[in-house]
């Protein structure tokens, strides 16, 4: 898929960049008043990207629709092509005759196909350019097919109708196999919710006690010199915060792809799950870690306190 900057493009990065400078001045502590309080800046900073990147993974997704529209218009496409060999008329004619009609997102390249043809190209060639401009799999095997049935002079009709039995296959196979795993999928996700409770248990819990048994028996042995150093070393190694976080996100993203291919035997189809576990994995964890750790004392601005105290 190739990406062409527009305006739309532009809006989105400047909203992104614009949220995060004001993500960096009001919670990165560039204003005193405010803090720091990186639990916020994380977040903010993560919907930021999301924001400046939302045009293009809008494209993504509305590119990956219609590569399925042009293979399910595609089918429709031979279906008529195959009742217009049938009836007595060359390929070529037979293109022509039914490039009129509606084929949704593959239509404009139908059209070209048969202006190409009305300006004397030569079928391979026309047939050849029709297959790259879609830039579909299946579309462009299918045409590999029919071009070398037409160059060997076999059966024209023939192997039109085994290009539309192959082609309503495919798209039967990934249907079932889409419906098949839906359960798959959703066991998927409450995997992944389940392993992120598990996560914030661990940080926000487990962690800090062991840190706390850790202090104490590092002051219970600080005379001991070298033991006691050892001890507030494996205390304070007990910060696993980044860690856990990217733990999450490389969970989430090959989760996500894996779900992708079981479902539609594709990884691009995966993406969506990736981006879903991703973000909420990373939000909940920076969030929910944030505001059990902060001091409830930075939520209050500074010059609160300086008021008492002038009182």
């Amino acid at each position: 898929m190739r990406f062409e900057f527009k305006t739309k493009h532009y809006i989105g990065i400047t909203a992104g960049v614009l949220i995060f400078i004001l993500d960096s001045i009001f919670f990165l502590g560039l204003i005193p008043d405010f803090g720091p309080k990186k639990w916020f800046y994380s977040p903010i900073l993560v919907i930021a990207l999301m924001i400046a990147l939302s045009t293009f993974i809008s494209d993504f997704f509305k590119e990956t629709k219609r590569q399925k529209e042009i293979e399910l218009k595609f089918l429709e496409f031979i279906r008529s092509l195959l009742g217009s060999v049938r009836s007595g008329v060359n390929i070529s004619q037979a293109i022509l005759n039914v490039a009129s009609a509606d084929y949704g997102s593959l239509t404009p390249y139908v059209k070209k196909l048969a202006h190409q043809i009305e300006w004397g190209f030569p079928l391979h060639q026309a047939l050849n350019t029709f297959a790259k401009d879609t830039g579909n799999e299946i579309v462009e095997r299918s045409i590999k097919i029919i071009i070398q049935a037409e160059r060997s002079g076999g059966d024209t009709a023939s192997v039109l109708d085994s290009v539309t039995g192959s082609t309503y296959e495919i798209k039967k196979v990934k249907e079932e196999q889409k419906t098949s795993s839906y359960s798959q999928t959703v066991q998927g996700y409450i995997i992944f919710f389940v392993f992120i409770a598990t996560m914030l248990v661990l940080q926000v819990y487990l962690i800090p006690k062991m840190a706390d048994i850790g202090q104490e028996i590092s002051g219970g042995i600080g005379g001991m010199g070298i033991l006691g150093s050892a001890g507030a070393a494996a205390a304070s190694s007990l910060d696993l915060g980044t860690v856990v976080i990217v733990t999450i996100i490389v969970q989430g993203l090959f989760a996500g792809l894996m779900l992708g291919k079981f479902a539609e035997n594709d990884f691009r189809s995966g993406v969506k799950h990736s981006l879903v576990m991703v973000i909420a994995g990373y939000l909940i964890m920076s969030t929910v870690v944030g505001i059990m750790t902060a001091p409830l004392l930075l939520l209050i601005p500074k010059r609160w306190f300086k008021l008492e105290n002038k009182e």
